[in-house]
């Protein structure tokens, strides 16, 4: 491969709100870059390859791609555009010079939009904004350039940021164009702003080599490998550097290989120079943030400022009768060391230790980023109990503080009373409302703490009969609001060991709604339904007709039972209480009460009294 001086490189991030397309863009780059073959087959959202991306649709990793377009070559990094993965958008703004702003043509400016921009405008790069999803028919791109150019103006952008270019798009179709009235018939356009606008790489090629880890991967025969931009000299393979972290000293080592990034593929390369984005292997224990320098000049690159998690959770080693049947890892020791191999990764998370020996405590920014670990745990054959997501509360001159975050809702226009209601319980406060497009649809905007907004979800998406759409962002840390009422109704809790019986489940649905099936396996303080009333039932649901010899007329008849609430790992985190912990093996999702036995839980509860 032969070398690009960075004159001819550029680095772009491209940056948008969840479902505004940013991945599908790079599936029609990377086909229309010209790397691969007319009958090669390359699959849709190419870069998200983690199984759990394909399976929910979203972007959780930063990755890095690099695309050839004429003399140039560009190094593109796709972000994740979900709130709660925003750790992995500010650290990628550290290796790029500008941003392809994705926007929505339909639904416009989302909470996820600002923070991104606010972030790349702090960072100083150099915008595109690209109104992307134009094959929709309720597309509204004028109105749309009209409030991103307001958001602009409202995060304080420069004279030259406010100058940025607009690319209208379809990713679906792969067309891009500077008229949106004719979005022409390939990408050429996009391809040609970003060699136009994004500037090459501001380095220094002649100096040491110096180089910042920004994203870190693993590979089974090769280790860590940290990614990021040289920003100083060049590196080689076989050569020697020193690795500086903060509050460390400096510690030698090796570049073994060097790679750089081409379409899907990571291409090993003898050496790479400043500007360039690279991989490194060699350094056993290299995480985020960690600088490479030449030892003839060990200096390191600024920290990587990372905001700090609002939610917390505490991780405990499985301890329920059925532990160790599904799982191969369910030691404290195991799950100490995985988590904190998490934490190297993902900086936005924080592992500590706790009191008790087979309980962690992990800090991150929402509850999808928790249920994504937890999911992965789980899918790596982890078996663990985790309790009760919780706000991290600061305490600042004697008042105490908590997250608060802005909600944005997209809701039927009938609904929106049932909405306004709910949040308002939840201590949110309505902010705007306007209507959105000619469908009958609303815009709610609410400022609402982060702990008003665990489990609401689900509830969310049953008033407004599965038609809504939310999304939050963490605002700013605001003086306490009070006590929010979470869940409302007690639970059903077995009383007994053993399989759930087709009739002890019928004869206990007039008592609430059931969380399992016949045939499940429960013990003694596992949570089997919600109750109808506000307290804790304890239930026998393993009891078993007794057999007469008395033929019954209706003994053929099968029993018929409502269908059960069987909940998802999302649902069940949220849904538990401060004494209940959910149990998260490989195979199933069961949720329990901390203390098993009845009696001594009513001991506790008068003692607390």
């Amino acid at each position: 491969m032969r070398t690009i001086t960075p004159d001819r490189l550029r680095n772009v991030a491209i940056v948008a709100h969840v479902d505004h397309g940013k991945t599908s863009l790079v599936d029609q780059m990377l086909r229309q870059s010209g790397l691969f073959r007319d009958n090669q087959h390359i699959a849709e959202r190419a870069l998200d390859y983690n199984d759990l991306e394909r399976e929910r649709g979203i972007t959780i990793l930063a990755k890095a791609t690099a695309i050839p377009y004429e003399s140039y070559r560009i190094n593109i990094v796709d972000t994740p555009g979900h709130a709660d993965f925003g750790g992995e958008v500010e650290r990628i703004l550290r290796m790029v010079d500008g941003v392809l702003l994705v926007v929505d043509a339909f639904e416009g400016v989302m909470p996820q939009t600002r923070f991104v921009l606010d972030k790349a405008l702090s960072a100083d790069l150099v915008p595109i904004v690209v109104i992307n999803k134009m094959d929709r028919p309720n597309a509204r791109p004028a109105d749309v350039i009209d409030e991103v150019l307001e958001l602009f103006i409202d995060l304080g952008a420069s004279d030259e940021q406010l100058d940025f270019p607009v690319i209208y798009a379809s990713a679906l179709e792969g067309r891009a164009s500077t008229d949106p009235n004719d979005l022409g018939s390939d990408m050429r356009p996009l391809f040609d702003a970003i060699v136009a606008h994004i500037p090459s790489p501001r380095v220094d090629a002649e100096g040491p080599f110096q180089w910042q880890a920004t994203i870190i991967d693993y590979d089974e025969y090769l280790g860590r490998i940290g990614i990021g931009r040289v920003h100083r000299g060049e590196v080689r393979q076989g050569q020697a550097v020193v690795r500086l972290r903060e509050a460390e000293g400096v510690v030698e080592g090796r570049v073994q290989k060097l790679f750089v990034y081409q379409g899907l593929r990571r291409m090993e390369v003898e050496s790479a120079s400043a500007g360039d984005i690279v991989a490194i292997a060699g350094l056993a224990d290299i995480t985020v943030g960690d600088t490479l320098a030449s030892p003839d000049r060990p200096e390191a690159l600024p920290v990587i400022e990372i905001d700090q998690p609002t939610l917390e959770m505490t991780f405990h080693v499985n301890d329920s009768p059925f532990a160790g049947r599904e799982g191969q890892h369910v030691t404290s020791r195991k799950l100490r060391d995985r988590l904190h191999l998490a934490m190297e990764s993902d900086v936005s998370l924080q592992v500590e230790d706790t009191d008790d020996a087979d309980a962690f405590l992990v800090k991150s920014r929402g509850e999808l980023h928790l249920s994504i670990l937890i999911e992965t745990l789980r899918r790596e054959g982890y078996e663990l109990a985790v309790s009760k997501p919780r706000v991290i509360v600061r305490e600042e001159a004697g008042e105490r503080l908590e997250p608060i975050e802005e909600l944005v809702a997209d809701v039927p226009e009938d609904a929106s009373g049932s909405v306004i209601a709910e949040v308002g319980l939840r201590k949110g406060e309505l902010v705007a409302m306007h209507p959105v497009g000619q469908g009958g649809m609303v815009r709610l905007v609410f400022q609402v703490p982060t702990r008003g907004l665990i489990g609401f979800r689900s509830l969310f998406l049953t008033m407004t009969r599965g038609y809504g759409i939310m999304h939050h962002r963490f605002q700013a840390y605001a003086p306490w609001r009070g006590p929010i009422q979470a869940r409302r109704q007690g639970v059903l809790v077995a009383s007994e060991t053993g399989l759930a019986t087709a009739y002890a489940i019928s004869n206990l649905e007039d008592r609430g709604v059931m969380f399992i099936t016949p045939g499940t396996p429960v013990y003694e303080g596992m949570i089997v339904g919600e109750h109808n009333r506000e307290n804790d039932l304890v239930v026998n649901v393993t009891k078993e007709k007794h057999q007469t010899n008395i033929r019954s007329s209706t003994k053929e008849e099968t029993v018929k039972l409502k269908a059960p609430r069987l909940l998802s790992l999302e649902e069940a985190i949220t849904y538990i209480e401060d004494d209940e912990l959910c149990e998260v093996t490989p195979q199933s999702i069961r949720l329990r009460k901390k203390i098993l036995n009845k009696s001594e839980r009513e001991k506790l509860k008068r003692r607390q009294a």
